[in-house]
């Protein structure tokens, strides 16, 4: 096992390594605008997992994995001997859909916003069921019950006054 800093530094350094061959040595036609988002290396250096993004549509994405899966001894090797390991680590390529999940999100939360204002709307132009203040307080009888208060007071057979 190695410290988990130095597994960060070498999947960093796995990422650089990848763009930069990817940029100038592989001069396949079908490698379309890519760009290396992500690398992730195992704990025992042996497996690099490289995350990238394609500018296009599926054909483009497909097209681009093939040059990649073709470049992947290239890569290996070039990763290798950079990162002086005694064995290459093995290069897996994943396609990143960032973008699309991205995309999801904001449509969820637009149709929450839509909702949120619609549920907004309604509740401007609600009424209430029955009465607004369905607990009435007479002020009558809050008036009538302090004066009976008053009145109440009683003397005592010793001639004092009580409640």
């Amino acid at each position: 096992m190695s410290d988990p800093a130095k597994v960060r530094r070498h999947a960093e350094r796995v990422r650089e390594l990848v763009a930069s061959v990817v940029r100038s040595q592989i001069k396949d036609p079908r490698l379309g605008m890519i760009t290396i988002t992500d690398a992730r290396i195992t704990a025992d250096l042996r497996d690099a997992t490289v995350f990238y993004t394609v500018l296009g549509d599926s054909v483009a994405q497909a097209d681009t994995a093939a040059a990649l899966e073709s470049a992947k001894g290239l890569l290996r090797s070039t990763v290798g001997k950079a990162l002086g390991l005694r064995h290459s680590p093995t290069l897996t390529f994943v396609l990143d859909d960032v973008q699309d999940q991205v995309k999801h999100i904001d449509d969820l939360l637009a149709a929450a916003r839509n909702a949120d204002a619609e549920v907004q709307r309604l509740a401007a132009q609600a009424k209430y069921a029955g009465e607004a203040q369905p607990y009435r307080v007479d002020d009558e009888d809050d008036e009538t019950d302090e004066a009976d208060e008053a009145t109440d007071v009683k003397e005592t057979p010793r001639g004092g006054e009580t409640r």
